[in-house]
């Protein structure tokens, strides 16, 4: 039962409900059980009062010495059609005047009478033993000749015990059916309140590889589901954008190493189809340590982006002179831009945290993506200065071949190639460079962008600012 509970929502949820409303039903019947029992106090006492009122008058119109023969003449007929009743008239010293069938009751006359003047004297309850339990209220009344005497008047209460203990029975009874019919019911509506859940498990067992466009009607949903539906959704797209992100990449990777693969094969054939020289033997393998080279720079920036994107590469924080690291990289590109005749010029300063080694890495990326895309005797210009928000701004900018928008989009994606005319981007000619700019700059939690108009494209680089 306790595994059961533990394991079943709607077990869980009929349970409380059908103890919650089984404390509600208890709740309503002790409370009408108080109410009835109040109603048969009040009862008892306004009948007690009643009589009270009746017997003080009958004994005011007699004189004290014609008590003891006259009182049951005139008391005899006020009890007649109460058999439930007792009537006990005592005088001062305590002498029985007049004692009904019920007896005299010796509980009652232990306490002390109530005043002749008052009205409403309190009731008390008892029972002598061997008797049945009792209600009684002890006053004080007078006679003609202003003699004061007791009267005593109790009404049997054992009818009313056994109705509140039948009342209690019947309660139990019914509070016992009730947590079961509760219980039945309580685990019928959790079951009907519950059944969009197997919508999300219908959903969970048809997503797989070839069905991630599976999606949940959030709108058919309780309003209480609808939230986790939208989040559901939302993941769903998020793997479906990852799956198709990493479908296209493993097969932009066979593309790739395709071309280096084959070429070492076409070589190494070539060599073996018959005997060759030493010098021919050591050109080969100068050939093919180029291409090993190239797939050992490509296959160390596959696993720098497999690190970044998985959030495992977490930068060196220190202070960066971002004029500094520049000028470095424009000595390291001169001699390649003089012989092609393009001009380099930095403007602006700033100073930002982060890993000055990957930081060089992603602004030499774009430098030499720009050296590359730049006809010769142009300008390439390089920006840093603050923006609107105190973040640093860097901004590569190069004359060149416009970039349709829809490429814009995809410029910093693994492989991806504008086209043909603008050559094989990214660092070793794989498509590779931007992606891993892209991921450096993210890393160090600031963001690029880039954009063409007017014959000029420019790479937008924005970083926090310095910590304190």
């Amino acid at each position: 039962m306790t595994l059961a509970l533990r394991s079943s929502l709607t077990l869980r949820l009929a349970l409380l409900f059908a103890l919650l409303s089984s404390l509600i039903l208890l709740g309503l019947g002790l409370f009408v059980g108080r109410a009835v029992d109040v109603h048969f106090q009040e009862g008892d006492l306004e009948e007690l009062h009643g009589k009270l009122t009746l017997i003080r008058s009958i004994l005011v119109a007699l004189p004290a010495d014609e008590l003891l023969e006259a009182l049951p003449a005139r008391l005899g007929p006020a009890l007649v059609g109460h058999p439930h009743l007792g009537l006990t008239v005592l005088d001062r010293e305590g002498f029985p005047l007049f004692t009904s069938a019920a007896g005299i009751p010796e509980w009652l006359l232990h306490e002390p009478a109530a005043p002749g003047n008052e009205a409403h004297p309190p009731a008390r309850t008892g029972a002598d033993p061997g008797q049945h339990p009792q209600r009684g209220i002890l006053a004080q009344a007078h006679t003609a000749d202003g003699q004061a005497v007791q009267v005593a008047i109790t009404v049997d209460i054992e009818h009313h015990r056994h109705f509140m203990a039948g009342f209690a029975r019947s309660l139990g009874w019914a509070l016992g059916l009730a947590v079961l019919a509760n219980l039945l019911f309580a685990w019928i509506a959790a079951r009907r309140g519950l059944a969009p859940l197997g919508q999300l498990l219908g959903l969970a067992r048809r997503v797989s590889g070839e069905r991630l466009h599976e999606r949940l009607e959030a709108a058919t949903l309780p309003l209480e589901l609808r939230p986790l539906a939208r989040e559901l959704n939302q993941m769903l797209d998020r793997l479906e954008d990852a799956f198709a992100r990493l479908s296209g990449f493993a097969s932009d990777i066979a593309h790739e190493l395709r071309t280096p693969v084959t070429a070492l094969m076409t070589q190494t054939q070539v060599a073996l189809s018959r005997a060759r020289s030493a010098g021919e033997y050591r050109e080969v393998l100068y050939s093919s340590l180029e291409e090993h080279e190239r797939l050992s720079r490509m296959i160390g920036d596959m696993l720098f982006l497999a690190q970044a994107e998985n959030g495992l590469m977490v930068p060196h924080r220190e202070p960066v002179e971002l004029a500094g690291l520049l000028q470095s990289l424009f000595e390291f590109y001169g001699l390649l831009a003089e012989e092609q005749g393009i001009r380099l010029e930095l403007s602006g300063s700033a100073t930002v945290s982060g890993d000055a080694l990957m930081l060089r890495r992603a602004l030499g990326n774009l430098l030499s993506n720009a050296l590359r895309h730049t006809a010769p005797g142009a300008l390439i210009r390089v920006t840093i200065e603050p923006d609107a928000t105190g973040r640093t701004a860097i901004r590569v900018e190069n004359p060149g071949p416009p970039i349709p928008a829809p490429q814009l989009e995809r410029i910093f994606e693994r492989f991806h190639r504008v086209d043909a005319a603008r050559g094989r981007g990214g660092e070793g000619g794989a498509g590779l460079g931007l992606a891993i700019t892209r991921s450096i700059i993210t890393a160090h939690g600031g963001s690029i962008h880039a954009e063409s108009a007017g014959g000029l494209t420019r790479f937008c680089i924005t970083l926090p600012p310095m910590g304190p």
